[in-house]
């Protein structure tokens, strides 16, 4: 039995919204919005690198008790989560009390939160507005990534792209 909280995305985007952290959402739950039929049990976001933005990210986390996320333990690792440390890394996957987040500042294929903002759409969910990556940003990063899992999903969204409105 996992002791990993499941994916609360209305918790996760309303806490990163009262922060005022500036993102945009990626992954497979910004192609959910979008339509996509695959299920996920993660959140993926790509925040602005600027200092007072990270320092609101760390207080976010902090306030959902973020760790780092391993395989061997799922649970997570506790980590100084200030600004400083956050810059440290291009990649975060960490586990908080409202599950896991992964942070990808240079997510593959794509030149980070200025490059995605450029395209992205708002959408607004649970009364917060945020922005989420176009369906070309996803399908650009996944086509880089070239994981198996991300190849098949990019078949679909090739495929969604095509579809009447």
């Amino acid at each position: 039995m996992s002791d990993v909280a499941p994916l609360d995305p209305e918790r996760l985007l309303e806490t990163l919204s009262r922060h005022k952290v500036s993102f945009v959402l990626i992954g497979a739950l910004a192609a959910r919005l979008h339509g996509f039929p695959r299920l996920t049990a993660d959140a993926d976001i790509t925040p602005a690198e600027d200092k007072a933005n990270l320092d609101r990210l760390a207080a976010a986390l902090n306030e959902l008790d973020a760790k780092v996320y391993t395989e061997s333990l799922p649970q997570g690792l506790p980590f100084d989560c200030c600004s400083a440390t956050l810059k440290r890394a291009r990649m975060w996957n960490l586990v908080t009390s409202a599950g896991r987040l992964d942070i990808a500042f240079r997510p593959a294929g794509v030149d980070g939160y200025d490059d995605l903002k450029k395209d992205a759409e708002r959408f607004e969910a649970f009364g917060v507005r945020f922005y989420v990556a176009s369906l070309d940003d996803i399908i650009r990063s996944k086509e880089a990534a070239g994981r198996p899992k991300d190849l098949d999903d990019v078949a679909i969204l090739k495929a969604m792209k095509h579809m009447p409105k």
